[in-house]
């Protein structure tokens, strides 16, 4: 009998597992929109933090939607609206953090186990079922100078946005949304780690541009717009980027 149990575990593990597999397949064969659903979080408690929270409308986000119309257009993406978006309500808790970069391998699975469960128990409906869940953690610009990264997991297409909650930050901030909604998409970083200079050529929205510098736009996975060999600077709007050839292709837009 036991036998029995942990056999049926394992073949309900895999069949899980393929199931994922193939519904992240047919997620960048593009033969539908994908509807994301997004969920404010007052990540620092605050006041006024709630406030701006209590300030964003759907149409705030519009702009996104748009962003993704306008570049599927550049490579002929057989849909006139590949990305729409929701806002949720706001949610209460705050999603699980991800360990340090350098983390042994056992705690990254750990964590992204955890904020899997996290999001299956947080995902109020939003009255369209969701392909893709970003939960955008607000904070407080007069206690935060700088945020840390943040994340999105491929594997239950869910991400952890870091956001400031102030009205002039608001096209910044999505950049960072739509860089992050990219990432559960299959899109890689095209910055340095290290540094976070963009990746040449694949962190160039014009690799192959004469002159190199300054260029125009930044990659969407890369984030800045090199101006010199040396020196870029952060992209303020999505009118200031484009997602590249590397990046369309592995999101399923080009061969």
């Amino acid at each position: 009998m036991l036998k029995t149990v942990r056999v049926m575990f394992w073949v309900a593990v895999v069949a899980t597992a393929l199931m994922q597999l193939w519904d992240e397949y047919q997620a960048r064969q593009w033969h539908k929109p994908l509807h994301v659903a997004l969920y404010p979080v007052n990540a620092d408690d605050s006041a006024e933090v709630e406030a701006y929270i209590a300030s964003l409308q759907a149409d705030d986000f519009e702009v996104i939607a748009q962003y993704f119309a306008r570049e599927a257009r550049r490579y002929r993406l057989p849909l006139s609206q590949p990305i729409f978006l929701h806002l949720g309500p706001a949610i209460k808790r705050i999603p699980p953090a991800p360990p340090a970069v350098n983390a042994p391998l056992l705690d990254i699975i750990f964590w992204s186990l955890k904020f899997r469960w996290f999001a299956w128990q947080h995902q109020p409906p939003v009255g369209q079922s969701v392909d893709i869940r970003l939960y955008l953690l607000y904070h407080d610009v007069h206690t935060h100078s700088r945020l840390l990264h943040s994340t999105a997991l491929q594997k239950g297409r869910i991400g952890r946005v870091n956001l400031f909650a102030v009205a002039a930050q608001h096209e910044q901030n999505t950049v960072v949304i739509a860089h992050e909604l990219l990432h559960t998409l299959s899109a890689s970083d095209k910055y340095d780690l290290n540094t976070n200079a963009p990746l040449r050529p694949q962190g160039y929205a014009e690799p192959y541009m004469q002159p190199l510098y300054p260029q125009k736009k930044a990659e969407i996975m890369a984030g800045k717009i090199p101006l010199t060999e040396n020196r870029a600077r952060m992209a303020i709007n999505l009118d200031e980027t484009v997602i590249g050839r590397p990046t369309s292709r592995e999101i399923g837009w080009a061969k």
